[in-house]
C-alpha cells in the first residue's frame, strides 16, 4: 500500500506466495520484484532463483529481517539485486526500489560489511571459486578485496589512491571479466574466493 503511494512507483502485482510470484513475474513483466523470504509453500530464495535465471529481466528484491534471518546469503546467491529490512523507512525502502530499477545493486557498505562477518560465521559447503578469478589482473584483484570488504567506490578510489572515475572503471571490468550481475555478485564472488578476511574484518 505504501509503495502504491509514491507517484513514481506503479504496483502491478501482489502475490502471496513464491509460486505465484513466479508466475506473476513472467506474465506481467514488472521492472522490480519485492520478494519476502518466509512465504508457504515455495520460499523467496527458490522464487528469486526461478525469476533470476528466468528469461525476463525482473530485478529481485529481498525484504527481510536481517538479524535475525538465515537467509540473506541463500538469497543474494539465488540471484537477488540486494536486500531491504522491514523496519526501514519508507523512504529508504522506495530509494532502494529505485536504485535497482535502475540497474544497480541495493547492498550499502556498511550492510555489506555486515554480511561478510555473518557469512563467516557460517559454515558452507560450497567449495571457494578460485578458477573464477583467473582471468582478472593483481589490481582488480585489489579493487575486488575490498568491495568485498565493503568499500565504496570512493573509499576504494581513496585506498588505492586512484580517482573514483577509475575505480568505477575497474568494477565494470570486474562485472564483466567475471559475469557477475552487479556489485552483490562480486561481493559473494570475493568472499567464496577467500579474498575477504575469514574474521570479517
Amino acid at each position: 500500500m505504501v509503495i502504491t503511494d509514491a507517484p513514481d512507483v506503479e504496483v502491478v502485482g501482489e502475490a502471496g506466495d513464491g509460486a505465484e510470484a513466479v508466475r506473476l513475474t513472467a506474465e506481467l513483466a514488472p521492472d522490480v520484484v519485492v520478494m519476502d523470504i518466509r512465504m508457504p509453500g515455495m520460499d523467496g530464495i527458490e522464487a528469486t532463483r526461478l525469476i533470476t535465471t528466468g528469461p525476463g529481466t525482473a530485478r529481485v528484491v529481498v525484504l527481510t529481517t536481517f538479524d535475525d534471518d538465515d537467509y540473506v546469503y541463500g538469497a543474494l546467491r539465488a540471484g537477488a539485486s540486494g536486500f531491504l529490512v522491514k523496519d526501514m523507512a519508507l523512504d529508504d525502502i522506495l530509494a532502494a526500489i529505485r536504485v535497482v530499477a535502475s540497474g544497480d545493486a541495493l547492498i550499502a557498505p556498511s550492510v555489506t560489511r555486515r554480511l561478510i562477518k555473518d557469512f563467516a560465521a557460517r559454515p558452507t559447503t560450497t567449495p571457494p571459486r578460485r578458477a573464477r578469478l583467473t582471468g582478472i589482473t593483481d589490481r582488480e584483484r585489489e579493487v575486488l578485496t575490498l568491495v568485498g570488504s565493503g568499500l565504496s567506490n570512493a573509499e576504494t578510489a581513496d585506498r588505492l589512491c586512484i580517482s573514483v572515475a577509475t575505480a568505477k572503471t575497474y568494477l565494470t571490468r570486474l562485472l564483466a571479466k567475471l559475469d557477475a550481475r552487479d556489485r552483490v555478485q562480486l561481493v559473494i564472488l570475493a568472499y567464496e574466493a577467500g579474498l575477504v578476511a575469514p574474521s570479517g574484518s
